[in-house]
């Protein structure tokens, strides 16, 4: 029978939307499955995705080579993707790293200045003295390093992004279809696939880039090693006055010597509630989801109050003078391949891949995972040799 579709992507999230782009740009026959965003979340009973935000770290600057590259590669193309859209979902405040210093056994600094390096990012590392200088609202331990990339960095809109990419996907030609697929089934020339609708669609090849949801048990033929935790966010909500006074804010990641202190947090940023909050997450230990039914009652919550106090903690350590209208938390998850990398790759179906596992990472590197993602349905493999990892999954 002759398919609906030659490639459906299922998953309309940062990777899913960038993946349906450009593949749109390169094929007919392109279409990508996914619903929009909930209008509430307590009473939702369908899926959910954590781009639902409108901040989200960018940056070059990373521990590990590979990541760096998929970063360096997607931020390189953020101006042309918001032109062509329309859409402004960048904001270049720049991103510092801060932890020990390289002599007193900083290892992750000396890391994230080694793949700098090697990528030719320009940055500036800064000892106590200079952070408190160029930086005078945050508070870090004595002995202190920080890396800071002030070009080509800052924070996205994950909201604005995955508009602008399923916009541009649907002018290139793709069909945007606004359903939760179920299950898929390879019948040996096409695959089939089952939305909560009871509509079924037919391609030649689908990719699955459902993020945590990538688990279900119906989704994928056989079952993806990945490991999804539940996390906690916390924003604080801020007066124009005290947003004013942090404009100079980037984006920050906080490693000290403790890990169960390492921190991410974004400067001030309006919501479309029309209030600002600044923002921090990284949970001191790890809640594992382990079915898809989990990750769904788990985005119907906000987040655990254990998880919300470590981190008020340590906002209230890092911007001591913070002035507070309000504090509220949410719930997301993150998606973490045993690799420690995307997982790219077919499944036992030679009709049937994967596209998913951002470990926490994902959103500034979505558009070049995407396109690793096209690359792979339109030629059976990822070509690309600049990556150590060749980003194939692992199936239990």
């Amino acid at each position: 029978m002759a398919a609906d579709f030659k490639v459906l992507v299922i998953g309309r999230g940062m990777m899913g939307a960038a993946a349906a782009r450009h593949l749109a740009l390169q094929s007919d026959g392109v279409a990508v499955l996914g619903p929009d965003e909930p209008a509430e979340r307590q009473g939702h009973r369908g899926v959910f995705a954590s781009h639902y935000d409108e901040g989200r770290i960018t940056r070059t600057i990373d521990k590990d080579a590979d990541w760096a590259r998929l970063a360096n590669r997607s931020i390189a193309r953020y101006a042309q993707i918001a032109e062509q859209s329309g859409i402004d979902f960048y904001t270049p405040a720049g991103c510092l790293i801060a932890g020990q210093k390289r002599s007193n056994g900083g290892a992750y600094i000396a890391n994230v200045v080694e793949a700098a390096a090697a990528l030719g990012v320009e940055i500036d590392i800064l000892d106590d003295a200079a952070l408190a200088e160029r930086f005078p609202f945050f508070a870090f331990a004595d002995g202190s390093e920080g890396v800071h990339e002030a070009r080509n960095a800052g924070h996205i809109s994950p909201r604005g992004l995955v508009k602008a990419q399923s916009l541009l996907a649907e002018k290139a030609g793709a069909a945007v279809i606004r359903e939760t697929a179920v299950s898929t089934h390879d019948r040996g020339d096409h695959v089939e696939v089952v939305t909560d609708t009871g509509r079924s669609y037919s391609a030649e090849k689908v990719l699955v880039a459902a993020g945590g949801f990538s688990i279900a048990e119906r989704l994928l033929p056989d079952r993806l090693a990945m490991t999804v935790y539940g996390r906690t966010i916390v924003f604080f909500e801020v007066d124009e006055a005290e947003a004013m006074r942090l404009a100079a804010m980037p984006s920050l990641i906080s490693e000290p010597a403790d890990p169960r202190d390492g921190i991410y947090m974004l400067p001030p940023i309006r919501y479309p509630d029309g209030r600002i909050y600044a923002k921090i997450g990284g949970d001191p230990d790890n809640l594992q989801l382990h079915t898809e039914p989990d990750i769904r009652d788990w985005f119907r919550t906000d987040g655990r109050a254990f998880a919300r106090d470590h981190l008020v903690r340590i906002m209230g350590e890092i911007i001591p003078d913070l002035a507070v209208r309000s504090i509220s938390t949410a719930s997301c998850v993150t998606s973490f391949p045993p690799s420690g990398y995307p997982a790219i790759g077919f499944t036992s179906s030679p009709r049937i891949a994967v596209l998913t596992g951002g470990c926490g990472a994902s959103a500034k590197s979505s558009d070049e995972i995407g396109r690793l993602g096209a690359e792979l349905m339109l030629g059976n493999r990822i070509s690309d040799g600049a990556y150590a990892t060749d980003f194939k999954p692992e199936f239990l």
